[in-house]
């Protein structure tokens, strides 16, 4: 499993991406903060530069996965967990299991149970797709319509040369690809077993649900924004922050807003700063 790791000090940051993505998605945030503390991506196993593994890709699994890669890799605890999207059930299985290494935990527009199910037939449309994408892949067809390589987003040119190498174009991606799809279910009965987290420190970044988007109403924007405010609820130190100006990938659209707050409960977390007096809250930046 590729893991890659900047900067030095506790707690180490440890990056899950999202759906699909691997460490790349986090090369407008992991530098910012490597001038603060150690941070760790890493590509969840099949994705990126890690070797595909049988079995299931549900939240346990994927929780002991990442258990072992940094038990291989020597990191220890206390370990603060920062994940995107579908991240935000793989967090909560590993904070349930782990939770004598964890020093806090900072959701970026998280899953939660109720949205992936209510988005199962969006599901079932990805795994449609999916299953007429492998061919063109393994053929060389995407390639040959030049959707490899891709172009890194704004902000990310340093490193072009990691999208030269894009997943998407590996025969095995779609596989891996739709082994993820079919976890969410047993992801979210995992995660729906799992308990509130106390008091561990916990920072909720949401998508802004203003921002129009093509595949999302305004009645499902509202629900998905209601979602993330019962995030709240996992921990008595809890505080949202709606990134405005934000679609679901915040860590691209307001890297700014993360590279912010992060550091500040970062800082919090070591007592080198100041608690927060609103716990609690909730606030749009």
């Amino acid at each position: 499993m590729h893991l890659y790791c900047t900067g030095t000090g506790a707690p180490t940051v440890i990056l899950e991406a999202g759906l699909g993505d691997d460490s790349r998605i986090w090369g407008k945030v992991q530098p910012e903060l490597s001038k603060l503390t150690r941070v760790c991506s890493y590509d969840r196993a099949g994705l990126g530069w890690s070797d595909p593994r049988p079995g299931p890709r549900d939240s346990e699994s994927i929780a002991d996965q990442l258990h072992g890669l940094l038990a291989a890799a020597r990191i220890s605890g206390p370990i603060v967990l920062m994940g995107h999207s579908i991240a935000g059930l793989h967090m909560r299985v590993y904070v349930s299991k782990y939770r004598q290494d964890i020093g806090g935990v900072v959701f970026v527009d998280g899953a939660t149970p109720d949205l992936i199910q209510g988005m199962r037939k969006v599901f079932a449309q990805f795994l449609r797709q999916v299953v007429w994408i492998k061919p063109l892949v393994t053929l060389g067809v995407v390639r040959l319509a030049g959707r490899c390589g891709a172009t890194p987003p704004s902000g990310m040119e340093a490193y072009a040369g990691w999208y030269q190498a894009d997943n998407y174009c590996n025969p095995s991606y779609a596989a891996i690809y739709s082994r993820e799809l079919e976890g969410f279910e047993p992801s979210v009965r995992e995660v729906m077993n799992t308990s509130t987290f106390g008091d561990l420190p916990i920072l909720i970044f949401s998508q802004d649900p203003n921002v129009k988007l093509p595949t999302l109403s305004e009645d499902a924007r509202a629900k998905a924004s209601s979602l993330q405010e019962g995030l709240k609820n996992l921990s008595s130190r809890s505080r949202r922050i709606i990134a405005q100006r934000s679609t679901h990938y915040i860590q691209i659209d307001r890297a700014d807003l993360l590279n912010l707050e992060v550091p500040v409960f970062i800082r919090q977390i070591r007592g080198d700063a100041p608690q927060p007096s609103e716990y609690g809250s909730t606030k749009a930046e």
